[in-house]
C-alpha cells in the first residue's frame, strides 16, 4: 500500500484537481493507494478569519462564507459532468449551511473557543476531499471515502492535538482489514478526541495525517505532493542558485524543517521514521521530476556533506546572567520550568562553561511574557544582586547549517563563521549539539538573506564565487574599467570560478542600482535615466542592499567620495580605490582606514594610487610581509611629468605639451596637481607609509619648477600663464641639455625623509632611458642593498589605471 498526500495549490482549482486525479489513478493501478487531501488552496486560511467575527459585522462574515461557498460550487461545476453535479452541489451547500450556523453562534456569543475553531477549519479538508471523491465517482473509480476523524484519535488539546497512536493504529488496522478497495480518500489535518469532538493536528497537519496512515499500515512509501520539486539546499526565494536535494535522511529533514524549511514539518517525519518508511516529496506540476527522497541513511550527495541551510525569523534572545549562578545547581531547571509553565517554546539554548550566563532563543511574540515570568522566578536573586534582570534582544533570527556527515569533516564551524565574519555578519549566539547534525547561529534578522547566500556559496556553489561591485565614477577610468569587466566576465567565471556583477554605478549626479546586475552593454543610457543622487545616497543604498561579497570601487578623484570609505569598511564592505585622497590625507585617517579593514575583515586595496597598473604597492607589501626592510626608495612616479619632459624639446611650447598630456588622459583633471608635484608627493608619502613610516605631506620637501604665478586662477588661466612663462621652461631644458642630461621629476625616500623635485639625469642613470609615460621605482632593501628591485612600466592612462583597479578587484575575491 502507498500513501499519497495532495494539498495547497495542488487542489486549488478544477484544473489542478484533474492533475491530482490523473496521478492518483495511475498509482492505484499498481497497488492500493490512500489519498490524503488538505484544504483547497487558501480555504483553511480564509475560514480562520472567522476568528475575527467578534469585530466583523453580520454581513461581513456572511459575505466571506458566500465567497467560499461560491468558490467550491464553481470548482464542482468545472470538475464534474453537468448531469452528475446535483448531489455534490447539494452536499456542499449543506456543509456551508452547517458552517454558517456555527459562525452565527460565534458572532452572537462574541467568543471563539479553540474547540469551535477546530470545528470551523475542518470544513476545508472535508469539502476538498469530498469534491475529489465526487470526481472519482464520475469516472466510475472503485474507491472509498474515509472520515479521518473516525480513525485518528487524539487528546483534547484543540488546535494542536496529540495523537494516541495505540488507539489510532488499532482502529486503522481493523478498518482496512475489513474494507478492500484499491483507492481510499481521506481528509487531512483533522482528527477527533475520545468524545468524537473534532480536533486538528497543527501546522503541517495534513502531511502528518498521511504519515500516520503510512506508519499504521506499514505502507511501502509515503509521497507528499506539493507545488515544488522537493526540498532545496536553501529557500529559493532568498537564494537564486538553491539546488534540489535528491536524498536526505530523516534526521536531516527534521533539522531543516525545524529551522524554517516549510516543505515538510517535523511531526510528519516521526511516525514514518520509526517505521522506516521512505518519504518522497514530489511536484504535482512536474510529476516526472525526481523530487526528494527522505530515508534512514543517505550517502554524501554530489560531494557535499552539508545537506541544507535554513533559518527562523522573529527570534528574541533572553540572557540570564550573574555571578550568583556559578556553581549553584538548579538555575537552568528554574528557568526552563518558568518558561514551560507559561507555554513558551524554547528554540535554542546556549550556556557558557563558566556558568555565568545562559541564553535561550524564543519567538518574538513570547518575549515580553517570558521576561516577566523569568524575572518573577528569580525575584529574590535579582533583588539581592546575585543575577541581573533578564536581558531581551529582539529582531533576531536563527541560521542553521544542517548535515549528518558534518561530524566526520573537521573545520565546518570555522568555515561557516569565517565566511560570515568576512562579510560583517555578527553572531550573537551559537549552538551545536554533540551529534553535530546542525550548527546554529543567532544573527540580526536583517542579515538573514545575506548570510544564507554567503553560506550557500561557501558550501554548495563550487562552480563560482560571486562578487557584487558598486562603482563610483563613470568617467574616463570608470568607462575603461566597465569595458574590461564586460570583456572578461566569461573568462573569469570559466577560469577563476568568479562571477563579477556590477550592481551599482554612480556619477556625480545619478545612482543606478540593479541587484541582478547592470547591463554593461547599455550602462551609459541606463545611468543617464537613473535616479538622481549623490555619493551618500549610493552608500545608504549599498548598506540597505546588504549583499554578500560587496566591493566599493572608487575611480574618482573626489574628496567627498574618499570620505565614505570608513563607513563602508565598518560594514565589512571591501574598498578598492584609485583615488589617492584617502591614503594621502592625515596619517591618523590613513591608519584608521587600515585598522577598520583589519577589524571588520574587509579588504582595502589601493594599488593604483602609485604607478597606475604597476604592482608597486603589492610588491612593497610582499617584501615587508616576507621580513625584508626598506632602506631607500627612488622613483619617477608621475607618468604625466615623464610624458611631458620626454616630449618637450624647447621647440614646441611647454603649455602645448601639457595640453597634449591632458587630452590623452594622462593628467589629473587639474594638471597643476601633477606639474606642481602634489601628486608625486602623495605617491611617495603613500609608499613611505606602506613601508612603516609615520609621515605627513608637510614633512615632504617639494623642489618645484613651476613659477608661483601658474597656481593662480582656473585651469585655463594656468595654460595661459604657462605660455607667458615659456622662457622659464626653455631655460630648464637648455640647462639639462648642456650637461647631456634629461629632466626627470624624481621622488626619494630615505631615513624617514622624503622629497620630490626636478633633477638632471645623466646617461648612466636608471631613469635616463625612461620613455613615454613610464614610471620607474627602485626599492633598496636589506635584501636588495646595491642592485635595487626595479618596477618599470606605464604609469598613467585610463586603460592601465583601470587594469590596476581590475587587478585589485580580483585580489578582493581571493582575499
Amino acid at each position: 500500500m502507498k500513501v499519497l498526500k495532495f494539498g495547497g495549490s495542488s487542489v486549488a482549482s478544477a484544473v489542478n484537481m484533474n492533475k491530482v486525479i490523473d496521478i492518483v489513478q495511475k498509482e492505484a493501478k499498481k497497488e492500493p493507494v490512500i489519498l490524503v487531501v488538505s484544504a483547497m488552496g487558501g480555504v483553511t486560511d480564509a475560514l480562520l478569519k472567522a476568528g475575527d467575527l467578534s469585530s466583523k459585522g453580520d454581513e461581513a462574515y456572511k459575505a466571506l462564507l458566500k465567497e467560499l461557498e461560491q468558490k467550491h460550487l464553481d470548482a464542482v461545476r468545472s470538475l464534474l459532468p453537468i448531469q452528475q453535479q446535483s448531489a455534490t452541489l447539494s452536499l456542499i451547500k449543506q456543509h456551508f449551511n452547517d458552517l454558517e450556523s456555527v459562525c452565527d453562534g460565534v458572532f452572537l456569543l462574541r467568543e471563539l473557543s479553540p474547540r469551535t475553531k477546530d470545528r470551523i477549519v475542518a470544513y476545508g479538508e472535508l469539502l476538498s476531499s469530498l469534491t475529489i471523491a465526487a470526481k472519482l465517482q464520475s469516472l466510475n473509480a472503485h474507491y472509498q471515502w474515509v472520515d479521518s476523524r473516525q480513525l485518528i484519535t487524539t487528546n483534547s488539546h484543540f488546535g494542536n492535538a496529540a495523537v494516541d497512536f495505540v488507539a489510532t493504529n488499532s482502529k486503522m488496522k481493523c478498518y482496512f482489514e475489513e474494507h478492500q478497495y484499491q483507492l481510499y480518500i481521506a481528509p487531512g489535518f483533522i482528527a477527533a478526541d475520545e468524545t468524537q469532538q473534532t480536533t486538528t493536528l497543527g501546522r503541517g497537519g495534513s502531511d502528518y495525517t498521511a504519515s500516520i496512515f503510512a506508519a499504521a499500515l506499514q505502507a511501502t512509501v509515503l509521497e507528499i505532493w506539493t507545488d515544488v520539486s522537493g526540498m532545496m539546499t536553501a529557500d529559493p526565494r532568498l537564494v537564486q542558485n538553491a539546488k534540489p536535494i535528491q536524498h536526505i535522511s530523516y534526521q536531516e529533514a527534521m533539522e531543516l524543517s525545524h529551522f524554517g524549511a516549510k516543505i515538510i514539518y517535523p511531526p510528519t517525519i516521526q511516525p514514518v521514521m520509526l517505521a522506516n518508511i521512505p518519504v518522497f516529496v514530489k511536484n504535482t506540476f512536474e510529476p516526472d521530476a525526481y523530487g526528494t527522497l527522505i530515508e534512514n541513511a543517505t550517502a554524501v550527495n554530489g560531494g557535499s556533506f552539508i545537506r541544507g541551510i535554513s533559518s527562523i525569523n522573529n527570534i528574541s534572545l533572553l540572557s540570564l546572567e550573574g555571578g550568583g549562578m556559578v556553581g549553584i545547581p538548579g538555575f537552568s531547571k528554574r528557568l526552563f520550568e518558568a518558561l514551560a509553565n507559561e507555554r513558551v517554546n524554547v528554540i535554542l539554548i546556549t550556556q557558557s562553561s563558566s556558568e555565568h550566563s545562559i541564553c535561550v532563543g524564543i519567538n518574538d511574540a513570547d518575549a515580553t511574557r517570558a521576561k516577566q515570568v523569568i524575572d518573577q522566578a528569580f525575584d529574590f536573586e535579582i533583588k539581592t544582586g546575585k543575577v541581573d534582570p533578564v536581558k531581551v534582544e529582539s529582531g533576531l533570527a536563527i541560521l542553521a547549517l544542517v548535515g549528518e556527515k558534518m561530524k566526520s569533516h573537521p573545520g565546518v564551524s570555522g568555515k561557516m563563521f569565517g565566511a560570515l565574519g568576512r562579510n560583517g555578519i555578527n553572531v550573537r549566539a551559537i549552538a551545536q549539539g554533540s551529534s553535530e547534525k546542525n550548527i546554529s547561529a543567532v544573527i540580526a534578522a536583517s542579515d538573514v538573506k545575506k548570510a544564507i547566500n554567503i553560506l550557500h556559496e561557501e558550501f554548495f556553489e563550487t562552480t563560482y564565487k560571486q562578487l557584487n561591485l558598486f562603482i563610483a565614477g563613470a568617467g574616463n577610468v570608470g568607462s575603461k574599467l566597465l569595458d574590461q569587466l564586460k570583456k572578461q566576465m566569461s573568462y573569469l567565471q570559466q577560469h577563476l570560478r568568479l562571477q563579477i556583477r556590477v550592481v551599482g554605478l554612480a556619477n556625480s549626479k545619478r545612482v543606478l542600482l540593479n541587484e541582478d546586475g547592470i547591463d554593461l552593454e547599455n550602462w551609459k543610457a541606463l545611468l543617464q535615466d537613473a535616479t538622481p543622487g549623490n555619493i551618500h545616497d549610493l552608500v545608504t543604498r549599498i548598506k540597505a542592499k546588504n549583499l554578500r561579497n560587496s566591493v566599493f570601487v572608487d575611480v574618482t578623484a573626489n574628496a567627498e567620495v574618499a570620505g565614505v570609505y570608513g563607513s563602508l569598511l565598518e560594514k565589512s564592505i571591501s574598498v578598492v580605490a584609485c583615488n589617492k585622497i584617502a591614503c594621502s590625507s592625515a596619517y591618523s585617517s590613513y591608519q584608521q582606514l587600515k585598522s577598520l579593514a583589519r577589524e571588520y575583515n574587509a579588504a582595502f586595496f589601493f594599488e593604483t594610487n602609485v604607478g597606475a597598473g604597476l604592482p608597486v604597492i603589492g610588491t612593497l607589501n610582499d617584501l615587508l610581509r616576507s621580513g625584508d626592510q626598506v632602506n631607500r626608495i627612488q622613483a619617477v612616479l608621475s607618468g604625466t611629468l615623464n610624458f611631458v619632459f620626454n616630449h618637450y624639446d624647447g621647440k614646441k611650447p611647454f603649455a602645448q605639451v601639457v595640453r597634449q598630456a591632458q587630452d590623452e588622459g594622462y593628467t589629473e583633471p587639474d594638471p597643476r596637481l601633477d606639474l606642481g608635484g602634489t601628486d608625486v608627493m602623495r605617491k611617495i608619502m603613500i609608499l613611505a607609509r606602506e613601508s612603516g613610516q609615520v609621515i605627513e605631506m608637510e614633512d615632504i620637501t617639494n623642489n618645484g619648477f613651476l613659477p608661483a604665478s601658474c597656481f593662480d586662477g582656473t585651469v585655463e588661466d594656468f595654460y595661459a600663464e604657462m605660455e607667458k612663462q615659456e622662457k622659464h621652461f626653455k631655460a630648464l631644458y637648455d640647462e639639462a641639455a648642456a650637461k647631456k642630461c634629461k629632466l626627470k621629476f624624481v621622488a626619494s625616500y630615505q631615513d624617514g625623509k622624503a622629497s620630490v623635485g626636478l633633477q638632471h639625469i645623466p646617461a648612466d642613470s636608471d631613469f635616463y632611458h625612461l620613455y613615454g609615460k613610464d614610471n620607474l621605482v627602485l626599492f633598496y632593501t636589506e635584501r636588495y642593498p646595491e642592485q635595487p628591485l626595479v618596477i618599470k612600466g606605464a604609469g598613467a592612462g585610463a586603460e592601465v589605471t583601470a587594469s590596476g583597479v581590475f587587478a585589485d578587484i580580483i585580489r578582493v575575491a581571493k582575499a
